[in-house]
């Protein structure tokens, strides 16, 4: 039996203007925006579909990509469309978390608000992260390992794109010895910390405690944690899990190969860019992907169906 699974992209998908044609065309992601703002007190829309230099710092990043995502997933399911399970990449774990409907919104908004401040603060300068092209993650990880200084495994995407992150001495280090073993090439991304590393531990510490004053129920439908590659139907385990996430490893590959093993054969990424469409042709060619990104992509989408 056919499945489909939604997906949301993470941080470094956003664009200027992204989400603003559902915005301006349904009342549905109006509200959604405008709830945003009141569980943070920014002015969401104007982050999102504006030129502005907020909108790749981290701290307003997560909060105008989770909104973005949260605003298309209401219209879609407005309009009928349903997934049989979800997963997110990083922040997009919060719009999976959103589809799952395992916290309200203004608490989802307000958690990630938060979550990307404390990853700004945590470890302002001397962090980095690099790309590493064509090798796998064993290799990858043992040249970490024997690395001097803090550097690990950020993001296993796909076969053959593993991120690395922490120190940047040690990633420096780390990327000239990957190269050595054989990587095609190691891209150091543009970022502004050393996100899922164990330099993050107390930005995961403060999370936990903002996480004890939130409800969080058991998931209507399934939901995959990046820490563990697996499903959640238990809501208990809901605040251990976000508060490691911001320290561990972003288990991509695994979790599309989990879903994949379920039964899920068709994937919509929900929000800005194909990012996760990218990853999923090098983890399998056997499935449907599917970008809903503008209302144009909704309405292509709509009549596949």
């Amino acid at each position: 039996m056919s499945k489909t699974a939604f997906v949301f992209p993470g941080q470094g998908a956003q664009y200027p203007g992204m989400g603003k044609d559902f915005y301006d065309t349904f009342e549905t992601a109006r509200k959604v925006y405008q709830l945003a703002q009141e569980a943070t007190g920014l002015d969401v829309a104007q982050l999102c579909f504006t030129e502005n230099e907020q909108l790749n710092i981290t701290e307003y990043t997560q909060i105008a990509m989770l909104t973005t995502e949260v605003a298309i997933l209401k219209v879609l399911e407005e309009k009928g469309v349903k997934a049989d399970c979800c997963a997110g990449l990083s922040l997009g774990e919060y719009g999976a978390l959103a589809a799952a409907g395992v916290m309200d919104l203004k608490s989802l908004f307000r958690l990630i608000r938060s979550r990307g401040i404390y990853m700004q603060e945590a470890y302002p300068t001397g962090g980095a992260m690099t790309a590493v092209l064509g090798l796998n993650a064993d290799v990858i990880g043992q040249i970490c390992e024997q690395t001097q200084g803090i550097v690990s495994i950020a993001n296993d995407n796909c076969p053959g794109q593993i991120v690395i992150t922490g120190e940047e001495k040690a990633v420096q280090a780390a990327a000239e010895k990957l190269q050595a073993a054989g990587a095609k090439r190691c891209v150091p991304l543009k970022v502004s910390g050393p996100f899922h590393s164990a330099l993050l531990t107390g930005a995961g510490e403060k999370l936990a405690k903002e996480l004890e004053q939130v409800e969080v129920h058991d998931p209507v439908i399934p939901y995959l944690c990046n820490v563990e590659a697996d499903f959640v139907t238990d809501g208990g385990r809901v605040r251990e899990l976000l508060a490691k996430q911001v320290s561990g490893t972003v288990r991509w590959r695994e979790s599309m190969e989990r879903m994949i093993a379920s039964g899920v054969d068709t994937f919509i990424e929900i929000g800005p860019g194909k990012t996760l469409s990218g990853f999923a042709r090098k983890i399998s060619t056997a499935v449907t992907m599917k970008n809903v990104a503008v209302v144009e992509d909704m309405n292509r989408l709509l009549g596949d169906k």
